[in-house]
């Protein structure tokens, strides 16, 4: 809902750039009709290039400075994007000195808008209120997971239905509700959640009938929290959920057609404009440091076939001197000078389009891993092999989502990242990672 106000207040800064512009040089605007390829277009660019650069990210809504500082760098790669597809599309009428009032104006607008937001209404008014089913330890957790802003829900009150075992404080028993309707309408309920730690016979059936039938939305922990945060939980799986549980289709015939097609373009188009990035740094990597141009080393594919990615080296040669395969670390010893300029600007990664081009990989989807790494987390962590249903890929959802891990319980998080990528592939889902990658290129998020 928030993005459809800042899309509002796009288009507005525009009008009020060309009747500004309009006026200055005194002629008449002309109709919004007339005029609706260029602000489909000038919406529409500024829009995903703020996506891209993390604009509605959590963070920015916490501290105003650093929305400030990011929404700055989106207006600027802006006016970039939107003069390129200027000169290639002249047809499009939009003058430089409007594009440049009209970024102006959003930039303050954007600004003020999120103020008046968080000072008027507060944040909080956008989180969802929900009444918890289960007052175990699955109950507690969703009212932990409530203090993370991040999730955007609050907790309303949470219901017990027996007096064992309880492991979270303030609840109401089951027996002194007459009509959970009611109850949900007295503490304005959105959505009902099932948290119960054991299931069988426990849950109080008619209730929840009577509430889904009067449009109360039920869900489950696990889909709901999978929905909250854009990850599968693993402490609130079972097989039985993810057998049943809608999605799961990476590989299913028609899809893994798009996807190919998709990689297969986007690469050739990628290879052509990377081209002299990719010499440039052939040179500096040769010139620089001892050693070959290209890393190549064995990963773990798609159902679980090994292949070799290529990279940029960017450590010194023999890093792995002892032969025992080691976890990348903070200000790693091992990386070069260039390498770590180019790891950090993930020029490192572009020799992987050939890997996409061969069919090894595609652009998005979970990061292969190491075969002595993947036999070692699955031993630890549940559901691990599943992550190898879809092609692995040079970005994806856990790249985006969670710093650079370089442990088991940083593989258990990013596993969750990967699941929820692998349960809800779209080819939708891969641009909006493609297009948020521009994040982490820019603000270097998760860089080792």
């Amino acid at each position: 809902m928030f993005g459809l106000m800042e899309m509002a207040v796009l288009f507005l800064s525009l009008e009020l750039a060309w009747v500004v512009r309009a006026n200055q040089i005194g002629m008449e605007p002309s109709s919004i009709v007339s005029r609706l390829p260029e602000i489909g277009m000038f919406v529409g660019v500024v829009y995903l290039v703020m996506l891209g650069l993390g604009v509605y990210q959590v963070e920015c809504y916490r501290s105003m400075r650093m929305a400030a500082n990011r929404l700055g760098v989106a207006m600027l790669v802006s006016v970039i994007a939107i003069s390129v597809i200027l000169f290639f599309f002249p047809e499009v009428s939009l003058w430089r000195s409007i594009t440049v009032y009209a970024i102006t104006f959003a930039f303050f607008n954007i600004l003020l808008l999120r103020v008046i937001v968080s000072k008027v209404v507060g944040w909080q008014a956008f989180r969802l209120r929900i009444l918890v089913v289960g007052a175990g330890q699955r109950g507690a957790r969703m009212v932990r997971a409530a203090d993370d802003v991040a999730i955007g829900y609050e907790i309303a009150a949470c219901i017990r239905l027996t007096n064992e075992n309880i492991a979270v404080e303030d609840t109401v028993a089951i027996a002194e509700i007459d009509s959970l309707v009611d109850f949900c309408d007295t503490h304005r309920v959105d959505e009902i959640v099932i948290a119960l730690d054991e299931r069988r016979g426990a849950s109080p059936s008619d209730k929840l009938l009577e509430a889904k039938l009067a449009g109360i939305k039920v869900s489950e922990i696990s889909s709901f929290l999978e929905r909250q945060t854009g990850r599968v939980d693993l402490r609130s799986i079972s097989p039985a959920w993810l057998i049943y549980s809608d999605g799961f289709l990476g590989s299913e015939p028609v899809s893994t057609a798009i996807k190919r097609l998709f990689d297969i373009c986007a690469s050739g188009v990628l290879l052509l404009l990377s081209s002299p990035i990719l010499v440039l740094t052939a040179i500096l990597v040769k010139v620089t440091s001892r050693g070959p141009i290209l890393y190549r080393q064995e990963r773990v594919g798609q159902f679980g076939r090994t292949f070799h990615v290529l990279k940029f080296r960017s450590m010194v040669v023999d890093a792995e001197g002892d032969g025992k395969a080691q976890w990348a670390q903070q200000n790693d010893p091992r990386v070069t000078g260039v390498g770590r300029f180019i790891r950090a600007s993930r020029i490192d990664e572009l020799p992987q389009i050939f890997n996409v081009l061969r069919g090894d990989m595609s652009f998005v989807g979970p990061r292969p891993e190491r075969p002595v790494f993947v036999d070692d987390l699955a031993k630890e962590i549940p559901y691990y092999q599943e992550r190898h249903v879809v092609k692995p890929g040079i970005t994806g959802w856990a790249q985006l989502n969670y710093p650079y891990g370089a442990s088991v319980n940083d593989a258990r998080h990013k596993l969750e990242y990967d699941l929820y990528y692998v349960k809800n592939y779209s080819l939708f889902l891969d641009i909006i990672i493609l297009i948020q990658t521009l994040r982490v290129i820019v603000w270097q998020d998760g860089v080792r």
